[in-house]
């Protein structure tokens, strides 16, 4: 026997068809909103993927230019840095540490160079694709993919030559001499 307390509270708590029907309604609406939010910021996302082809690799004499600017660069900031240039097949074209630099940054600018001319991109894309985190943090299975910023992909006439990596200091600095060095070809 239900009391009337009974049905005061069954109607409360929105057990009817009408407010069952209602709540599915709300339920959708949410799930059309979350999805219209997902696809539109997944539009930057698939722009970033548009990335220039791999050129013609990066000559010795084009990698004196590249180094020397970022060198002046640095020197410039009074910044301690190591500057890698590779080819489009990610190996090293050259090298050279600053006098007072890290012996540890020789590999990680190597490593940062390696990221941007493989994956065709910024290694600050890699970075900040994990400060954002949730699905970003993918980004630390990548198989040699160096996270921080100083790799930057060198581009001639649209097309991927080499990159520069630059480590020793902070990243932001780090990559303020990698896009001065990655410039001063053309």
């Amino acid at each position: 026997m239900m009391t009337r307390y009974a049905g005061a509270r069954k109607k409360a708590l929105g057990d009817s068809p009408t407010s069952e029907r209602v709540n599915a309604m709300t339920t959708f609406r949410k799930l059309a909103v979350a999805a219209n939010i997902a696809v539109m910021t997944s539009i930057p996302a698939m722009a970033q993927q548009a990335t220039p082809p791999y050129g013609t690799p990066i000559s010795l004499e084009q990698a004196k230019k590249v180094m020397a600017a970022g060198e002046a660069e640095a020197q410039k900031n009074n910044l301690f840095v190591v500057i890698t240039v590779v080819d489009t097949g990610g190996y090293v074209v050259a090298t050279h540490r600053l006098d007072n630099t890290q012996l540890g940054s020789i590999p990680v600018a190597e490593g940062k160079a390696r990221t941007a001319v493989l994956f065709r991109r910024s290694s600050k894309a890699f970075e900040d694709a994990i400060a954002a985190g949730g699905i970003g943090l993918r980004v630390l299975g990548l198989q040699g993919a160096v996270p921080y910023e100083g790799g930057v992909p060198i581009v001639v006439d649209g097309k991927i030559i080499g990159a520069v990596g630059v480590s020793g200091m902070l990243p932001q600095q780090d990559g303020q001499v990698a896009n001065a060095a990655a410039g001063a070809v053309k």
